[in-house]
């Protein structure tokens, strides 16, 4: 897994990644209200505002970790937006992509790192 300093995760699965926004987010967040996604087939630039996410305490944007395409949303977080507080790391993952370079990942935080930059 791989960390943005934006409290972004990133899970590449073969070709593909998925992202979703870290524990630390969500906990900083509060209760979750809405959720916005792109639309798969989006074309995204890295930190390009491309998620919407309101929560009791504030209305934040989420940004393109990487260059490249979106593949697939979860529907389930825009229906149901609080399990994004219940299961970050989990089934609340928010969209997969097709990044332009797989490489571009070496350049993210480690778990390590991540850490070290919340703490």
């Amino acid at each position: 897994m791989k960390y943005t300093e934006e409290h972004e995760w990133l899970q590449q699965d073969g070709e593909t990644v998925t992202v979703g926004i870290t524990k630390h987010a969500a906990e900083a967040l509060g209760d979750l209200v809405f959720v916005e996604l792109p639309e798969p087939g989006t074309k995204v630039a890295k930190d390009d505002e491309i998620v919407v996410i309101e929560s009791v305490k504030a209305a934040s944007d989420i940004l393109a970790p990487l260059d490249g395409e979106i593949t697939e949303v979860n529907q389930a977080i825009v229906e149901n937006p609080t399990l994004v507080n219940e299961d970050p790391l989990g089934d609340a993952w928010f969209f997969k992509m097709k990044p332009d370079n797989m490489s571009a990942l070496d350049e993210l935080l480690d778990e390590a790192a991540y850490n070290a930059l919340i703490d």
